[in-house]
């Protein structure tokens, strides 16, 4: 039996029309965006079908959008019979893994990621922030180009995607002397990246405080699945450390390309990623060329998974 871990996308990988052609095939995705119509309070099912995408991009309209077509592709996948061994998700995306994991009811989910959406965009005035992608340079340079380029100021690595991708969050003077430091030491590329806030650095303290206090409230279960979190690469199987890992996650590195190495090391031999786009599946290529990945987002998609 091959092992197989579901991946969940997170912010950046929304776009106009996700979900809709899952919903339009299979009834139990179309109950998942009534659902979580019905828990916001607004159409969010119209927004990720029809747009418009600047509203799409608003980050508390953005996290529980991809949440509910993550959610939806899965229950179809569950559905069909297929389940995974693992889970693991990008940032946002740990949310839905712990939905499918049943360490999270769906609504409860729905409802902390738009309030960690806003309270993410309220942490830090929007222009005082950015976030760059350095490519090609590895994580020692990159954590002392960070620390040369502080300066007194807040830079951090925020996301280890691949040992060929990673992106720096911080106030962005910071961040912007860390872009041109990093070319100077050898990076291929040092890009800003067009994001609303700098995400996973100290920065998002305030987010944080105020997330906890929300995830405080809720009822975690034991996961029925081991999630493999951002925040320690390490699998977590118990509620309070599941708890625990989503406050840290805030302004902790998301450490993808290490988490992914400990599925592997687990005996996984099949990634599937489950939601709209193919972030997850490009960085795959770039951690490990050897393990199959294949994405679920639309009706093709599905079908060619479910064939392999």
């Amino acid at each position: 039996m091959t092992s197989i871990a579901f991946l969940f996308p997170g912010q950046g990988s929304q776009a106009v029309g996700m979900g809709k052609e899952l919903a339009d095939h299979h009834p139990v995705a179309r109950r998942t965006f009534d659902e979580a119509d019905e828990v916001l309070g607004y159409k969010l099912s119209h927004l990720c079908f029809e747009g418009p995408e600047e509203q799409l991009r608003l980050t508390e309209i953005t996290q529980p959008a991809i949440l509910t077509a993550s959610v939806a592709a899965w229950r179809v996948l569950q559905e069909k019979g297929l389940s995974p061994s693992f889970v693991a998700g990008h940032s946002l995306g740990e949310y839905s893994a712990h939905v499918a994991a049943g360490t999270l009811s769906f609504p409860d989910a729905v409802r902390t990621v738009r309030q960690r959406g806003k309270y993410m965009q309220e942490a830090v005035p929007v222009g005082v922030g950015a976030m760059a992608a350095i490519l090609s340079l590895d994580l020692e340079k990159v954590s002392q180009v960070c620390a040369d380029a502080a300066q007194g100021q807040v830079c951090e690595p925020a996301n280890i995607n691949s040992a060929e991708q990673i992106v720096i969050s911080g106030n962005t003077a910071a961040v912007e002397r860390a872009t041109k430091l990093a070319s100077d030491r050898g990076a291929k590329r040092a890009i800003l990246l067009p994001v609303s806030a700098p995400f996973h650095c100290s920065l998002m303290k305030p987010a944080q405080d105020r997330l906890a206090a929300d995830l405080a409230q809720l009822a975690f279960q034991k996961p029925k699945l081991a999630v493999a979190c951002n925040v320690d690469a390490a699998l977590v199987e118990d509620p309070e450390r599941s708890r625990d890992a989503l406050v840290r996650q805030v302004t902790g590195s998301v450490k993808w390309h290490q988490s992914i190495h400990l599925l592997i090391a687990r005996g996984v031999e099949r990634f599937v990623e489950v939601g709209p786009g193919k972030v997850l599946s490009g960085l795959m290529r770039q951690i490990d060329r050897s393990k199959a990945c294949s994405n679920v987002g639309d009706e093709a998609s599905l079908q060619k998974t479910l064939e392999q």
